[in-house]
């Protein structure tokens, strides 16, 4: 397992909840909710990595590049949170200037073995 490099995203970051709950509706409005599998409380992070320099923005485009071609989760640990395993969909660069980039990326935690 990689970690991820130790280049800290903005602290405007979002986190997001997706609890697994399944919902049965019955005809009289009642409602009976109930989780599925043992981790049914995933997090996302939307991150913004902004005023990199090029050498960094190109060390995390280069890591996630990688993870993307490996198929392989990477930890990380969120500001003030515990690590964990994390796998990123998607993320996009933006060249500033002249040797400056922003990297916008959302880690979406994995559990696994």
């Amino acid at each position: 397992m990689t970690t991820f490099p130790s280049i800290n995203p903005a602290y405007n970051l979002t986190k997001n909840s997706v609890p697994k709950v399944r919902r049965i509706q019955f005809g009289d409005g009642y409602e009976k909710r109930f989780t599925e599998g043992l981790n049914t409380n995933r997090k996302t992070y939307d991150l913004t990595f902004p005023n990199l320099s090029e050498s960094d923005a190109d060390t995390v485009e280069a890591f996630l590049d990688a993870r993307a071609a490996d198929a392989d989760a990477f930890d990380w640990t969120p500001p003030g949170e515990s690590a964990g395993k994390f796998f990123c969909d998607s993320w996009s660069k933006t060249i500033s200037y002249k040797n400056r980039a922003s990297i916008r990326a959302t880690f979406r935690q994995i559990f696994e073995p």
